[in-house]
């Protein structure tokens, strides 16, 4: 077999070219590194310029490298998150719904304040007697409208009573046993309350239409004078109801009749009050009477004895 020529291949010369290249290469790199270092030896000023434009110069490179290599490094990250964002986001929907429940708690504690609050407001400004008692039930779809009431004759309850709430009135009482009673709600069609505009004391009459409204008529002749929006509260006519308790609000108004609804709902009520009948509490003398009294026949007495 002959032997090949000397002469040696074209991809052998390419390496030899590319070794030559890399001399050359490094060979001018430690040549500017030496120069380098004399100049920051002998011109430590001029080398600071030097390095001052090379960060610059650099610094597009270097922004775009960082860029990539943090990219390159979180991979991992996006991937992980990628896996686990089904289970995250279930974790993510049970916290909002946990926090919407958490939220609606806290505002139905907010509103039983705001609502026991005005009760005990309503006690502390009234000095008639007052029993505190809670609706237990109502009826929402019989002919009669009735609410049923924990208290009853042994704790001082008699029918003819008006119960309120903080909302505004409920109705009166109907029957009583010992320890219950039953309301006659505002709806009830037997239910008749005289009362008044309260922007401009117009006089009317409330009755219960036994669907959870109630009709509104003027006690004046001529036109309708009530109109969406008005507020209607009791006017003390027939001494039963207090005067200015809040009844109902104007609804529609049609012909010579308006329409409206109660402002306080048995069905949303719990607690509520029952007040001694208007009359009772007006004509009834107060604890100090007996000792007025008593100290006005002492007097009485006492000149009639210093005359003689």
């Amino acid at each position: 077999m002959a032997r090949p020529p000397s002469r040696r291949p074209g991809i052998n010369r390419r390496a030899q070219y590319s070794l030559f290249a890399s001399y050359v290469v490094a060979l001018v790199g430690a040549a500017i590194g030496l120069l380098l270092v004399v100049v920051a030896i002998f011109d430590p000023t001029g080398f600071a310029a030097l390095r001052v434009a090379a960060a610059e110069v650099s610094r597009p490179a270097s922004v775009t490298m960082k860029g990539m290599v943090s990219g390159v490094s979180s991979i991992d990250e996006v991937l992980a998150a990628y896996w686990q964002a089904g289970s995250q986001n279930v974790g993510l929907r049970r916290q909002v719904e946990a926090d919407r429940n958490r939220i609606i708690e806290s505002k139905a504690i907010a509103q039983e304040n705001l609502r026991l609050k005005k009760l005990l407001k309503l006690v502390d400004e009234d000095s008639s007697d007052l029993l505190t008692a809670r609706l237990i039930a109502s009826s929402a779809s019989s002919a009669r409208r009735f609410a049923r009431l924990n208290a009853g004759a042994w704790q001082g309850v008699r029918p003819g009573m008006p119960v309120r709430a903080p909302e505004g009135l409920i109705g009166r009482i109907h029957i009583t046993t010992p320890n219950s009673a039953d309301v006659l709600l505002l709806t009830d069609t037997s239910n008749i309350v005289p009362v008044r505009r309260a922007s401009d004391n117009i006089p009317a009459i409330s009755t219960g239409l036994g669907d959870g409204s109630v009709e509104i008529r003027a006690l004046t002749a001529g036109r309708n004078p009530f109109k969406p929006g008005d507020l209607l509260v009791t006017s003390g006519i027939g001494g039963v109801y207090q005067p200015n308790i809040p009844v109902a609000v104007v609804v529609r108004a049609e012909g010579e009749i308006a329409y409206g609804v109660p402002l306080a709902n048995p069905a949303r009520v719990d607690a509520v009050v029952v007040e001694r009948v208007f009359e009772e509490a007006v004509t009834r003398p107060g604890p100090s009477a007996p000792a007025v009294a008593a100290g006005a026949e002492a007097e009485a007495s006492g000149g009639n004895a210093a005359a003689p």
